[in-house]
């Protein structure tokens, strides 16, 4: 952790934003649940890809320095996933690929009680954090499994860049990474109009650019992958700061 880390129980921020720079965002670093929860299923099913987007915060972690630093969420996707809109489907999960979630049976009122426990606060933070900073990127780093338990069918993209009415980074993004020998999902494995929240929200609604990435997750499971995409990421976002002007 840097020394101007700052942390809370619904995010970490590592690093120094600063205005002109690179603020990586990470919805689902975590696999944390908070004190007074129980989501109902095996411990070991918080290391899996229903409860945390695996090998993302290491990433996040490693492309933090100069110019660049990382606002990282605290807490499970299972207890209220912060990359949905509120009402959305999934924002409580009752089933995640095939996984019963007892603990999300909680009524309307548990829902709206954790809204304004965990995401209400965690979206207003990072938005007060991006109108101090004025970042000229925003990377929202996810990771994809290479296949569903519940689909047979394997993912072949390394990485996905998603994006819903602004592809301006984008369309910058691809073609680097292509040249790289990445086979690159354009709006795979996801489509970002229809799973792009936290960044329609910061990024779309105020005219930010921003990129949001999916990484496979057999790509950042150790250490040496992590640190060949940090790199790798770190590359890409100087240059499309660059060619945005």
């Amino acid at each position: 952790m840097t020394p101007s880390a700052k942390k809370t129980e619904l995010y970490r921020l590592l690093g120094a934003p600063v205005k002109g720079g690179v603020l990586v965002i990470a919805d689902h670093a975590s696999n944390h649940v908070p004190e007074g929860i129980d989501l109902g299923i095996p411990a070991e099913l918080m290391n899996q890809h229903i409860a945390i987007d695996i090998g993302v915060a290491e990433v996040a972690e490693r492309m933090t320095g100069p110019g660049t630093a990382a606002w990282l969420a605290g807490i499970s996707r299972l207890v209220c996933d912060l990359n949905r809109d509120i009402g959305m489907p999934g924002m409580f999960p009752a089933v995640s690929d095939g996984y019963a979630i007892p603990g999300n049976d909680i009524g309307d009122d548990g829902r709206a009680a954790r809204v304004a426990e965990y995401f209400d606060p965690y979206h207003a933070a990072l938005e007060d954090l991006l109108e101090e900073a004025a970042p000229a990127l925003i990377v929202s780093l996810h990771s994809f499994t290479p296949g569903l338990a519940t689909c047979d069918k394997p993912r072949p993209w390394e990485i996905g860049i998603l994006y819903n009415e602004d592809d301006r980074a984008a369309r910058i993004a691809i073609p680097l990474l292509q040249a790289e020998g990445l086979t690159v999902g354009d709006q795979e494995p996801y489509s970002g109009r229809i799973l792009n929240a936290s960044m329609n929200r910061h990024a779309e609604r105020h005219g930010r650019a921003y990129l949001s990435i999916e990484i496979r997750q057999d790509q950042i499971a150790d250490a040496a992958g992590q640190a060949l995409w940090a790199e790798r990421l770190g590359r890409l976002c100087v240059e499309v700061v660059a060619r945005l002007g």
